[in-house]
């Protein structure tokens, strides 16, 4: 007698949080890439930038870093779905899903409290009302990566039931 077929809840419910977590990523390196500001000081002119505050630069990383995991899991995933093969993605490397996961979503999280961080201290520094504007949108950004770091941390819980079961 065959075993039964391993359920596809598991896989779908993956599938479904890591989408999340590329729209979440996305958005925030959308908004993070666009952010500009002009901060007038005297009769000099500065345009700030989100690359001018390292900070931000990190977040920068971790967001890409993100979103290439988030892409390749994607992938396997849907692989996984489309030919119910049960050597690929998690159920054929889930030592790869489980370190993977938590080393992302780790990064996912310090990039969003390095983001929080320097944006909480600019801003009783800065109160122009374009540079307001400017640290909005940093946090609109480290809101939106902290939202992808929490799907990152759910698939991480996920990931580990999953390990003792394949091992």
């Amino acid at each position: 007698m065959a075993p039964p077929p391993p359920s596809m809840a598991p896989r779908m419910t993956a599938l479904i949080l890591r989408v999340l977590t590329f729209a979440f990523l996305v958005a925030s390196l959308a908004i993070l890439t666009t952010n500009t500001s002009t901060l007038e000081i005297g009769d000099e002119v500065v345009k700030i930038r989100f690359k001018d505050v390292y900070s931000y630069r990190y977040m920068l990383a971790a967001i890409v870093f993100g979103i290439a995991y988030t892409v390749l899991q994607v992938a396997f995933t849907l692989n996984h779905i489309v030919k119910r093969n049960a050597q690929t993605s998690s159920d054929g490397n889930p030592v790869f899903d489980f370190y993977g996961d938590k080393v992302i979503s780790y990064i996912l999280a310090t990039g969003a409290a390095a983001a929080f961080g320097a944006t909480k201290d600019m801003k009783p520094l800065l109160t122009e009302p374009g540079v307001n504007s400017f640290l909005n949108k940093g946090y609109a950004s480290a809101s939106l990566l902290l939202l992808g770091f929490v799907c990152t941390a759910m698939l991480s819980v996920l990931s580990s039931y999953a390990l003792p079961k394949k091992i």
